[in-house]
């Protein structure tokens, strides 16, 4: 059974759980618990990196990042399930990447501030990566994705804008709500149709 490194509160983590829920592969994949800041922890010899998710195969490769997991993913179940072929799959890759953009941005700037002593911070490094934030939820309110109804599979792109707006409300005490009406609108349908979203949600 291949095994999925990963850690609760990662939004890219989170992204490949609900990947393999919606497309009918969570009985298919185990969930390791990853310390990607622990020496001693495996997955910098699974992946050179040292980041997660990594998808351990069965026949020992491994696979990272989250993009490239999430299209194995959806090879696995078949293939043009949450990623289509043809023109279409380039505004879902698109959203995916423009997700991907803001939780690292945002990561970026939890770990100046969990990895530095305050004396050593950038204050105009945090400002940009914010600014990067900003000006992708400004974009995405103005042309919100379209809603996932229920029961229909939500695409690789509303699963990471899921998943980084998730993480927005978990790392900085949901502050983007203010402002984004229409993306608060769209998180509140995602949740109420993909369960696998509230299944995969950080509590500690």
């Amino acid at each position: 059974m291949p095994v999925l490194r990963s850690s609760p509160p990662s939004p890219f983590g989170r992204k490949a759980k609900i990947a393999a829920a919606v497309l009918g592969l969570k009985d298919r994949i185990a969930v390791e618990m990853t310390d990607t800041t622990d020496p001693s922890d495996t997955i910098r010899a699974q992946n050179p990196l040292g980041k997660i998710p990594a998808l351990v195969l069965d026949d020992g490769r491994v696979l990272f990042d989250s993009r490239v997991v999430v299209e194995y993913l959806d090879h696995l179940a078949g293939g043009g399930k949450i990623i289509p072929a043809g023109a279409a799959r380039f505004d879902v890759l698109r959203l995916a990447a423009l997700a991907d953009g803001i939780m690292d941005a945002a990561i970026l700037q939890v770990y100046e501030v969990r990895f530095r002593p305050e004396d050593k911070r950038h204050p105009d490094w945090l400002a940009y990566q914010g600014e990067k934030v900003t000006r992708a939820l400004a974009a995405l309110e103005a042309e919100t994705p379209a809603t996932v109804a229920a029961g229909t599979l939500p695409d690789a792109g509303q699963i990471g804008l899921a998943c980084a707006l998730g993480y927005l409300d978990l790392r900085f005490d949901g502050t983007w709500r203010a402002g984004h009406p229409g993306l608060v609108a769209w998180l509140e349908a995602f949740e109420a149709a993909v369960p696998a979203f509230t299944d995969t949600r950080f509590t500690g």
